[in-house]
């Protein structure tokens, strides 16, 4: 199970237009698109962390090329990175893992990175309204811009937590790829090696989890705090009995209705749910309860964050250290 780490302040949808002036003006003095190694005051944020696991690809370099890729997320920066290899550069905006992506408030040097990308990837769904704004302040006809939502098909107002479905994140490795070798065509065997090895070998373990946990627990019913946890457990194949207003309320910031609370009061006192899985980044005093009345009643309690944990974990580290805590809470709750 993943180490609870201090949780965020409640969420609350706010616009980031206070930032508005300030990065208009650093996108105007910026270029348009590089494909250089230039540095930026944001270099700290280089993602290189995230590719600990990843290997060179057996297949060599046909150019020099490195294309500038700035990731909203670095969840999704570092599959970004893993699959570029030496022939990317990927910035992720949030790095933090205190940060909220919901109602992070861009910096002039974040609007520089993604006026100067060549290639950019964003979630959407609502998720990230700011880093799409940052886009659009500055188009470029040289730079491609990979939406998660569109690309999945979730509209806003949809589940936007698309790194938490197993099939979508497969969706994404598999455009990211298309759209690198359509970007650097020289190195386009480079990258499907990349990619081979990245899915075959690197989430190999995550794989083998998913599949593991789907065909061993599949229908078990669970609990849980927010929204974030329903597209794993789709993927899980696990039952989620949690009233899906609940979920989408504690993950916007709303308040949930007093009837949503007294239906889990309900599952957990009568051990309907079998686990309880709560973000660890979004305990609200609401789920902090259900946590407690949950370990009160025997329930076992998994958690996950919004982010990358600890700050520098590669994509695969980071979900398998979930994956493992839910399996073993599953274990713990059924026997088996």
């Amino acid at each position: 199970m993943t180490s609870p780490i201090p949780p965020r302040p409640t969420r609350r949808r706010r616009s980031v237009l206070a930032a508005g002036a300030l990065l208009i003006g650093a996108l105007t003095a910026a270029t348009a698109c590089s494909t250089a190694s230039d540095s930026s005051d944001d270099s700290a944020k280089d993602s290189a962390k995230n590719a600990a696991d990843a290997t060179s690809s057996g297949t060599p370099a046909a150019s020099g090329t490195v294309l500038q890729v700035v990731a909203a997320e670095n969840f999704w920066g570092s599959i970004a990175e893993q699959l570029g290899g030496d022939h990317v550069k990927v910035t992720s905006i949030i790095t933090n893992p205190d940060a909220d992506p919901h109602d992070y408030e861009p910096t002039a040097a974040d609007a520089r990175t993604m006026a100067t990308a060549r290639y950019a990837i964003v979630n959407g769904i609502g998720y990230d309204a700011w880093a799409t704004k940052l886009v659009d302040a500055n188009p470029s006809a040289q730079r491609s811009v990979l939406t998660v939502g569109d690309l999945v098909g979730i509209k806003d107002g949809g589940n936007p937590h698309r790194w938490y479905s197993p099939d979508d994140v497969h969706r994404v490795i598999e455009r990211i790829t298309a759209d690198y070798k359509k970007a650097d065509p020289a190195d386009a065997a480079y990258f499907d090696s990349r990619k081979t090895d990245f899915e075959n070998r690197t989430l190999g373990e995550y794989n083998s989890l998913i599949s593991g946990i789907r065909t061993k627990y599949a229908g078990t019913p669970i609990g849980a705090s927010e929204s974030i946890v329903s597209p794993l457990a789709d993927g899980l194949g696990l039952k989620m009995l949690t009233p899906y207003s609940f979920l989408s309320a504690i993950s916007e910031g709303s308040d949930p209705t007093a009837k949503d609370k007294t239906t889990i009061d309900h599952q957990i006192a009568a051990g309907q749910i079998k686990v309880y899985v709560y973000n660890s980044q979004n305990a609200t005093p609401d789920v902090q309860a259900q946590v407690k009345a949950a370990k009160a009643h025997g329930i076992p309690v998994a958690t996950v964050t919004e982010t990358l944990t600890p700050a520098g974990a590669s994509f695969q580290q980071w979900q398998v250290a979930q994956l493992k805590g839910i399996e073993q809470a599953l274990a713990k709750a059924t026997g088996k």
